[in-house]
């Protein structure tokens, strides 16, 4: 017999540091309502199932973190505050640009009159320079939330204490549920779905919601060109989020 989703919370134990990691959800709500910014929630990475207590062995469901660190700037470039609630070790945004990098190899090392100083490598100063300034304005505006999981009752948890502190933001909360998280489930007739297939999904994706389906997809010049999905996909979730907080006022 399936088990209702109360008795899940009441079998399983709080993360340690739920009350740290809820303390941080409520400021950060109360903060952008004050503002009277948008919210959107971004999940990302993938959660891990252990199969014993004393956990050696467990079951990962795998996932780099690509698609919800690459939106998350996304949205933070169109004014949304995000929390990212994320894999531990998984891509972050910002520093996901540098992740196919020797981080060391960026570096430079020099030496005058017994004083040690570090610099950027020349060819990596115009890259590094424009991140460093969007996410230093990102932390001076208090716009990004980074919260960490790697279990699954974990997730759940900070899932479940993260929606009730954007209760508050009502129409003005976008929750982007990209994790791969074990046996997760949205009722069809409640979410917006974005359906992808794993060898295509940075080329082609499909809405799905009440009213009908499309696919998004890339243009081969826009792959060469280096455009990623994400951000139509952003652009595309802001544009029917504009249309539902405006049929909220009309009601």
């Amino acid at each position: 017999m399936a088990l209702l989703w109360e008795e899940f919370y009441d079998r399983t134990p709080r993360p340690s540091n739920l009350d740290e990691n809820e303390k941080l959800l409520n400021n950060f709500a109360k903060h952008h309502i004050e503002k009277n910014n948008k919210i959107v929630l971004i999940t990302s990475g993938g959660t891990t199932v252990p199969l014993e207590h004393n956990t050696v062995r467990f079951v990962d469901n795998f996932s780099a973190g690509n698609r919800g660190s690459i939106s998350a700037e996304y949205f933070l470039d169109h004014g949304y505050a995000v929390i990212f609630m994320h894999r531990l070790k998984s891509l972050e945004p910002f520093s996901r640009h540098f992740s196919g990098h020797k981080f060391l190899d960026i570096m430079n090392l020099t030496m005058i009159n017994d004083v040690t100083s570090i610099s950027v490598a020349p060819q990596y100063v115009n890259k590094i320079s424009k991140i460093l300034r969007k996410y230093k304005e990102t932390l001076k505006d208090n716009k990004l939330l980074q919260i960490c999981f790697t279990t699954l009752s974990e997730y759940l948890w900070l899932l479940r204490s993260a929606c009730q502190a954007l209760t508050i933001l009502e129409n003005r909360a976008i929750l982007y549920l990209a994790a791969a998280v074990s046996d997760f489930y949205i009722p069809s007739n409640e979410m917006l779905v974005i359906a992808n297939i794993l060898q295509t999904r940075k080329q082609q994706v499909v809405f799905v919601s009440q009213e009908n389906d499309y696919i998004l997809s890339l243009t081969n010049e826009q792959i060469q060109n280096g455009e990623e999905i994400e951000k139509f996909i952003v652009q595309n979730l802001i544009e029917k989020h504009e249309i539902w907080m405006r049929s909220q006022k009309l009601d």
